[in-house]
Formats: structure tokens, C-alpha cells, sequence
């Protein structure tokens, strides 16, 4: 299908090295001034941080040249595909904020065209038959150091290896019985140019094509020929396919075909994480994790059930850029975008995660007042609410202490400490349990001339706390989600151990008796909030129901990256 004309327009980002190869390539009017890139996942598992460093580079690249990105599903591996990762897929782009329009594909659309492809290129005397086992081919393959040598198979007359493939195809033989491997060096010091196998003999259901094919295309001969059949430009892909660019061009060389350009930039590693779909399928599949979508995992299905945003990630990738050489990059940068991101946008409530009674003994018993509170002092035009104040609180266990250090400026017994948006009181008898001597209620008295906002409020003490009525507070569960693992590098090739045995014994922590201001009584799931001095937290999208709200940690309070960026004087 025929594009119009790409015309750049005004950067929305830095320059980088694509950008540079894309803008040279329009100015000698390669393409004929078009740009078309594509994101072409394999099906074989959920989407992680990773791709969306890819979806934003490849869909962000079309809108700033105007040009267009097709969605391309590369599902030539039955054995591992199914269609809730297709769909999984799809609304994970979707939710970042990019659409490919009437451009979604498949590789297995062109199964019939690669298989012609193939037949030529055995007619043309590129490509044989090979009756040699996985571990034989393995052998004949040779080293980075030494050359392979040719299977004794490789001479096969035309004639045997279309009839052979044709026989293939019509499903004679067994799995592994026969390989069609391209005919190019074994000598060659590049090892993915010897002899690249393009097809396998593989009797399983495909999601699409159910059981018309028993022979599927390898990745390296699917990959190119698909991008040339749908007229791509500019091939994006990660660094580890550099060594098999020259494969890419041998294929579409030979074929004479439309010849896209494959550029290679640096993946996406973060430190405290796994980006290996196979592993997080291991995470999943052996319980470490709920599945897909925990809130724990580096899946765009689990950030988004944890609260991140899509304006976040989307900063995020833009932030740490396009290299040509990988690298670590740190969470906490990520964590910054994030709290970047939800401190404009987020609600502020008043929560308490582990609950301990106040009794203000001075404060009338049927009384009841309504304070009012800022929703965003971030946005002000978000307005105010009012939250209900009464006889009886709850504040946070962390916020007493019996026999409090030095500098603890919250309540202690005969200490003064405000609450937010009510009155200063002060703590003058501490109630425990006979039996164990545990504190369940702490007796205080207020100063009524304190109320936030009167014109008496004016004193000063040096803490605030936030609470809720115990009389209208909801319960509601708190899931206080950590990282997966408590190694930076988890993956470290140089250790000797398993990533499994880096994962944080403490990444999630369930509380179930929280306490929740009443404003939040309807909060639908997915919404976010900050809850006051605790961090930012999001309505769990599948375990929330009517009457039962449970809430996902999505990030705390607390700035690292900022604290990094202060200490190099940025």
C-alpha cells in the first residue's frame, strides 16, 4: 500500500543516531521520502518495559516523520504462541498512547508467500534439504574460532530438494526428520551465515492457520521478507540482531525484493529486574508471582495494575534515550518519572495503614465536623473535600511512640502534634492490654482555637499527622508491593547462582484492616491516589468489587533519582 511523502517536523525529542540515518535517507530521497517502521512481537508471551522502549521508538519515529508503523505479530512458533498474548499485546499498545490504524499483520500472512520464496531459492541452487539431527547440525556448525563443514547433504540435486520440501509440506515425515537450511559458507566467520536453517518440521496447531501448515519459517528468513512485503523503510531492532543483519540482506538480496534498512540500538535493561520473557514465564508458572499482570512483574500488564501511567513510561523512554551500546539503567529513574507524573495528577486522601485508636476525651461524643481538605496542591482548580472528624480516630502505629528518640516529632505521651486539616492535640494517657501490655488506644485532648484555617490556627508544633473518623472510616486491604528482587542485576551472567534466587521474600506485603477516608468509598478501580504521607496507590483492577476495595502501592514518597541528580549537580 502506498504512503504519501514523509515530511519531518518539528523534533518532539533529542536527536540520536536513527534519527540521523533516517534524515540522511529522506534527504537523497531513499524510499521516495517515505517512513514506515514496525513493532513485531512474538506472540509468545506478555509485553515488558523493554518493548515499550521499542513501541515508543518505532511508533514515536513515524509520527515525528509523518510516515506510518505497522503492528506485525511474528507467530511462526505454534508451540509457544497463543492468542492472549496477541490480545494482551494489542491493548498494551494501545494503553501507551499509539495506534497502527489498518496496518496489523501477521507473519503467518504470508506463510504461502515464504514458502514460494523458499522453492525458488531451492530452484536457484541457495537452498537443500538437510536429513541431519538438531545435535548433528549443532556439530557441523562449528565455533566462533573454527570453520563448520558442509553436511553431507548440502549437494542434493534440485529435483530431490523440491520433492523432499513438497513432501514436507504434505506432512510425510516427523518432527526433526528434515530441515530446508539456506545454501551460503560454512566457512563463513559469521556463524548465522552457515547455512542458516528456514525451515522446521512442526506438527502443532497454530492460533490462526490451525493445522494447514506443518512446516514453519524461522524467525531470520520471516522477519525481512516481511518487512519488504509491507513496504518498511527502516527496520528497528535491538542489538542482539546486528550479527544477523548481514543474514537479513542475504535473504532479500537474493530474492530481489524491496530491501528495508535494519538499524540495531541498545535494549532496555533496568537494575532490580528480568527482561527474558522465558524467565518471567518461569516467575509465572512456578508462583513466584500471580501471573502476567502482578503488580510485581516488569509486564506493561503489571505495571499498569500497579498505577504507572502511560505519560510516564512514554517520558521514560524518551529520557534514557537511543544508544548503540548497552547498559544498565537504574529504577529509580523510572520511579522518578512516575512520581513525576502521578504528583500532578493525583488525588490526596487520607488512608491509615496500620490502625490505632485515639480517643480525644475533651471533644464532644456526638459531635461531628466536616474539614475541609486540598485535593491537589499540585492543581488547585481540582478544588476541596471535606472529610469527617469526630471523638474517636485512627492514626498509624508509626506515629506513636511510648519512649519516643530524640528529634521524633510526632505524638509521644505529653508531646503535641497536629492533625492535617483539624486541631493540634496532645497525648495524656496511653490504654494497654492487661495480659500482653500491647497499646490499643491512645487518650489525647485538643485545643479547639487550633482548627486549620481559623484565625486562631496559628500555632506552631513541629509534627502533623494524618487520621480518619473511626465512626466513617472503610476498610479496605493495602498491598505494599517492593521490587522482585533484591540483587541490582539479578540476570548477572558473571554469577554463578539462578536469578529465582535473588527474588525479594518481601515484595509483597498484605494489610487488611486499613482504614480509608469515606471520600473513597466509590473510587473505581485503576484510579490513583496519593495517599498522604504514605506514597501513591492505585485501585487494584481485578480484585476490587463493590464492598471490597483492595489498593496496589504503586511507588512511595521517597526520591532517589532526584536525590542522584542533586548529589552530580544536575
Amino acid at each position: 500500500m502506498k504512503t504519501p511523502p514523509a515530511d519531518k517536523t518539528e523534533s518532539p525529542g533529542p536527536s540520536n543516531f536513527i534519527k540521523n540515518i533516517i534524515d540522511e535517507d529522506l534527504k537523497n530521497n531513499k524510499n521516495g521520502g517515505r517512513v514506515n517502521t514496525r513493532f513485531p512481537p512474538e506472540p509468545n508471551g506478555y509485553l515488558h518495559i523493554g518493548h515499550a522502549k521499542s513501541i515508543c521508538l518505532n511508533f514515536g519515529i513515524a509520527a515525528e516523520y509523518q510516515g506510518l508503523c505497522n503492528l506485525r505479530f511474528d507467530d511462526t512458533n505454534p508451540n509457544k504462541e497463543e492468542e492472549e498474548y496477541v490480545n494482551s499485546i494489542m491493548e498494551d499498545v494501545r494503553w501507551l498512547g499509539f495506534d497502527w490504524g489498518d496496518r496489523l499483520y501477521y507473519a503467518s500472512d504470508y506463510f504461502e508467500q515464504l514458502y514460494q520464496w523458499a522453492v525458488r531459492l531451492i530452484k536457484e541452487g541457495k537452498a537443500y534439504v538437510d536429513s541431519l539431527s538438531a545435535e548433528e547440525i549443532r556439530k557441523h556448525r562449528g565455533t566462533l574460532t573454527q570453520p563448520g563443514k558442509d553436511s553431507p547433504f548440502r549437494n542434493r540435486s534440485r529435483e530431490e530438494n523440491l520433492n523432499l520440501f513438497e513432501r514436507m509440506r504434505a506432512g510425510e515425515f516427523e518432527d526433526g526428520t528434515h530441515v530446508l537450511r539456506a545454501k551460503i559458507d560454512m566457512t563463513s566467520p559469521n556463524v548465522n551465515m552457515r547455512d542458516p536453517v528456514m525451515y522446521r518440521i512442526l506438527h502443532a496447531t497454530h492460533h490462526r492457520t490451525g493445522d494447514k501448515w506443518c512446516i514453519y519459517p524461522m524467525y531470520d528468513f520471516t522477519h525481512g521478507q516481511s518487512d519488504s512485503l509491507e513496504g518498511i523503510t527502516h527496520s528497528i531492532c535491538t542489538l542482539e540482531f546486528e550479527d544477523h543483519r548481514p543474514l537479513y540482506d542475504w535473504y532479500i538480496d537474493a530474492l530481489a525484493i524491496h530491501h528495508p534498512r535494519q538499524i540495531e540500538f541498545a535494549r532496555l535493561n533496568l537494575t532490580y529486574t528480568v527482561m527474558s520473557k522465558r524467565k518471567l514465564l518461569q516467575l509465572v508458572q512456578e508462583k513466584y508471582v500471580s501471573g502476567w499482570d502482578d503488580p510485581r512483574m516488569p509486564t506493561i500488564a503489571g505495571l499498569r495494575r500497579r498505577g504507572y501511567t502511560p505519560e510516564a513510561i512514554r517520558v521514560f523512554c524518551e529520557r534514557i534515550g537511543v544508544a548503540k551500546s548497552n547498559s544498565i539503567v537504574d529504577i529509580a529513574l523510572l520511579e522518578y518519572c512516575l512520581r513525576e507524573n502521578l504528583n500532578l495528577r493525583s488525588p490526596r486522601v487520607m488512608v491509615v495503614l496500620r490502625p490505632l485508636r485515639v480517643i480525644i476525651t475533651n471533644y464532644p461524643e456526638s459531635q461531628v465536623e466536616q474539614m475541609e481538605a486540598i485535593n491537589n496542591p499540585e492543581d488547585l482548580s481540582t478544588g476541596s473535600r471535606t472529610v469527617p472528624f469526630s471523638r474517636a480516630l485512627y492514626i498509624e502505629q508509626d506515629d506513636f511512640r511510648e519512649d519516643p528518640p530524640k528529634k521524633f516529632f510526632r505524638l509521644a505521651p505529653g508531646q503535641e502534634v497536629r492533625l492535617r486539616y483539624a486541631y493540634i492535640i496532645k497525648c495524656e494517657n496511653v490504654i494497654k492490654d492487661d495480659k500482653t501490655g500491647e497499646i490499643i488506644e491512645i487518650h489525647c485532648t485538643y485545643d479547639p482555637e487550633t482548627k486549620s484555617g481559623s484565625p486562631q490556627s496559628s500555632r506552631m508544633v513541629k509534627g502533623t499527622i494524618h487520621w480518619v473518623s473511626a465512626a466513617h472510616a472503610i476498610e479496605a486491604e493495602v498491598r505494599l508491593y517492593d521490587r522482585l528482587f533484591v540483587k541490582p542485576n539479578p540476570d548477572d551472567a558473571k554469577d554463578s547462582s539462578d536469578f529465582r534466587d535473588h527474588v525479594n521474600p518481601k515484595s509483597l506485603e498484605t494489610l487488611t484492616s486499613c482504614r480509608i477516608e469515606p471520600s473513597l468509598a466509590d473510587a473505581v478501580p485503576g484510579s490513583r491516589y496519593q495517599f498522604e504521607r504514605l506514597g501513591y496507590f492505585c485501585v487494584d483492577s481485578v480484585d476490587s468489587a463493590p464492598g471490597k476495595l483492595v489498593f496496589n502501592r504503586t511507588v512511595s514518597l521517597r526520591d532517589t533519582w532526584a536525590k542522584i541528580e542533586k548529589a552530580q549537580g544536575k
